[in-house]
């Protein structure tokens, strides 16, 4: 746990190697591929936690770089649930340094949108977290 209390609650699952590709001019890591993988692991953080494939991003808050990372560096990226709405999920991210435990980045809010057959907002009836699989889209269908 960091101090000020700003990792607790969330689990570091996403790991990504820095690769030259991933650099930008100054031979750190490039902030649009950051928020490439942010957003995807946000996506499939959202789809295990309202059990359904057709959400989308509706808000990134502001993105607070902290720090940098250079080729080699191994980061690991982490998400907690901070607020089920009826039709939306809403999630806090942070993404650090995976040997040196330095944040490199946070972002207060990350908000998913629960889409219906016909693409509009639909509720999903959830109000809490699940470490279960029993929401994924496959486990749905199967129940």
């Amino acid at each position: 746990m960091r101090d000020r209390g700003r990792t607790r609650g969330i689990n570091f699952y996403t790991r990504k190697w820095v690769r030259p590709e991933d650099l930008n001019a100054n031979g750190s890591l490039f902030g649009g591929s950051l928020l490439r993988w942010i957003d995807e692991e946000a996506a499939i953080y959202a789809i295990v936690q309202l059990g359904n494939e057709r959400i989308v991003t509706k808000l990134i808050s502001e993105v607070n770089f902290e720090a940098s990372a250079r080729q080699g560096d191994l980061i690991e990226m982490g998400l907690i649930a901070t607020d089920f709405g009826r039709t939306s999920i809403t999630m806090r991210a942070e993404v650090r340094n995976m040997i040196t435990r330095k944040t490199i980045l946070t972002i207060e809010r990350i908000v998913f949108v629960n889409l219906g057959e016909d693409g509009r907002p639909a509720p999903h009836g959830y109000t809490e977290i699940t470490y279960d699989r029993d929401r994924t889209p496959g486990a749905c269908a199967a129940a």
